[in-house]
């Protein structure tokens, strides 16, 4: 069945991290830190379906809700995740809210043009019947990525496109679409907070991708709930850092 998520309620925040290790392990660790959720990086490492797949059943073994962050909007891409059970879709580059509605549509049973089987996960191998499959699959959390200059300039109205669960805004392609090569550039910054003030215009979640606490709590006070901090590869790099000896050579090994 699909993994059941609700976004956090006004006033609070959820807090995740991206998996790029294709383990169901890294799944089943992360599970007991408390994070209210992860996501798969299928966009930037490789996950195929049969990874997925085995992600998909970790998560369900330890209650943690998985999104997955598709390569792109195509229905078929959309329509194997879902399958799947995945709580919800993180999708990249979304420049429009025509790009937004199509998305929702492919994600969507009622009203839109998922196409319906009874034999994944997402309908309990044929155990829910249709009605209930149905119903619970379009549950699904659908979330768009603002991610170019053109997308920051259309964020008000890709945020209030019906059945849009969040927007989410990735300021590293966002400072590339913009000429720039930091994402921490002031007209990052003044990009990033038109997103959240749009979004929020428009009583639409906002999330984003902080590497620290610090900046998730500066983020937070701007109205922004749904923070993907970090990765499973972070995280690693980090503990090995910590404990490594002073040295720099182990750089070129």
């Amino acid at each position: 069945m699909t993994m059941t998520y609700s976004l956090p309620p006004a006033g609070d925040f959820h807090a995740g991290t991206f998996v790029k290790t294709p383990s169901p392990q890294v799944i089943e660790i992360l599970s007991g830190a408390g994070l209210d959720f992860a996501v798969l990086d299928a966009e930037h490492a490789p996950f195929d379906r049969t990874a997925l797949d085995l992600a998909m059943l970790a998560g369900r073994a330890v209650k943690l809700p998985l999104f997955v962050r598709v390569p792109d909007r195509e229905a078929a891409t959309l329509l194997n995740v879902l399958d799947l059970g995945a709580a919800g879709v993180l999708v990249p580059h979304v420049d429009s809210a025509e790009q937004a509605r199509q998305v929702v549509a492919r994600c969507r049973y009622v009203g839109g043009e998922r196409g319906y089987s009874s034999s994944p996960r997402a309908a309990g191998y044929g155990a829910l019947g249709m009605t209930a499959a149905i119903a619970q699959g379009d549950r699904n959390v659908v979330i768009c990525q603002i991610e170019s200059a053109q997308a920051v300039e259309q964020a008000a109205l890709i945020a209030a496109v019906t059945g849009i669960g969040g927007i989410f805004i990735g300021r590293a392609d966002l400072a590339l679409s913009m000429g720039l090569d930091n994402a921490q550039d002031p007209r990052v910054i003044e990009a990033t907070e038109h997103v959240i003030r749009a979004g929020l215009s428009a009583g639409t979640m906002v999330g984003m991708f902080v590497g620290s606490n610090a900046e998730r709590e500066k983020y937070l006070a701007l109205g922004v709930r749904w923070f993907v901090q970090g990765s499973d590869q972070s995280m690693l790099r980090q503990g090995a850092l910590a404990m490594a000896r002073p040295s720099s050579t182990h750089l070129n090994r």
